[in-house]
């Protein structure tokens, strides 16, 4: 059975750093899905509408992996909201993957204490808003036990590499960053 992950989509996300992760994954063979946090039909940060596939509170089970896109408003709304907070937790107690890119790490994880006696990197400038217990790191993409996080648009397909790794594992990852023409 394939591994699945949830792309959460909150008004106002970055495109790039959701779409292309699901882009990535699904060469990969990974279940990627949308889920919308107020609604199917979701406006980017650029209002491009993109379709969510369910909404986060219809999701049953946890998936293999969270992926929460930055952006703003986007990580704003998300971090807002009580079902994305409930499902994050739950994510994490169950050590699930959890992979945030931009300001979500710093917005959404740092406040919920997921990123808590982790290494992690964000947006630069929003590591001030990292938990004091955050060890900031200035790396383009860090994986600190199942936590992936990455700094934004112009890292989002490393980001999405990382992850498929973590799902699919190094050979596939390499497989599709080589079809992909995705740098090393």
């Amino acid at each position: 059975m394939p591994k699945t992950a949830v792309v959460i989509l909150a008004e106002g996300f970055e495109e790039i750093e959701a779409i292309g992760p699901v882009d990535v994954l699904r060469r990969a063979g990974v279940r990627a899905i949308l889920a919308g946090v107020d609604g199917l039909t979701v406006k980017s940060s650029r209002g491009v509408p993109v379709l969510a596939e369910i909404l986060l509170k219809d999701v049953k089970g946890l998936p293999d992996a969270a992926i929460v896109p930055g952006g703003l408003p986007g990580a704003t709304h998300l971090a807002k909201s009580a079902v994305v907070g409930e499902f994050l937790k739950k994510m994490n107690s169950d050590k699930r993957l959890i992979a945030a890119i931009c300001a979500a790490p710093s917005t959404v994880l740092s406040p919920l204490g997921i990123l808590d006696g982790k290494k992690a990197t964000c947006y630069p400038g929003c590591e001030t808003d990292f938990a004091p217990g955050v060890r900031h790191s200035a790396d383009r993409v860090v994986v600190d036990g199942h936590i992936i996080t990455s700094q934004g648009p112009g890292t989002a397909l490393e980001f999405a590499i990382a992850v498929t790794e973590a799902l699919a594992g190094k050979e596939m990852a390499g497989t599709v960053r080589a079809k992909m023409l995705i740098g090393a």
